[in-house]
């Protein structure tokens, strides 16, 4: 899908700004060998997924990992900190078995 005026605006304008000027890797190719290695049907996936807003299990994990450990630190009562370190444990451990699967 082309882009809109309006989006071909506002990128313009902000090139006009300077907000693109001295990018890490500004001038350099791209290196895109890592999705072109990937499977074209995963990538497709993966693409799907992406445009429905869906997150694979691994995401999620971390999401709710970072809110955990988010409570954790705001918290004052020790049983409910008892409480998220284990539900931290069991969520990383379900992270980590899920990642060690895929390899």
């Amino acid at each position: 899908m082309p882009p809109t005026r309006a989006t071909e605006t506002i990128i313009q304008d902000a090139m006009a700004r300077g907000e693109f000027d001295n990018l890490p890797g500004a001038g350099k190719p791209l290196d895109l060998s890592a999705y072109f290695d990937t499977p074209e049907e995963v990538r497709l996936a993966h693409s799907i997924l992406k445009n429905a807003d869906v997150l694979p299990r691994e995401a999620e994990l971390l999401k709710e990992i970072a809110a955990l450990r988010e409570e954790l630190e705001l918290s004052s009562n020790e049983d409910k900190r008892k409480r998220l370190r284990k539900a931290i444990e069991e969520r990383l451990l379900k992270y980590r078995l899920l990642v060690e699967r895929k390899r």
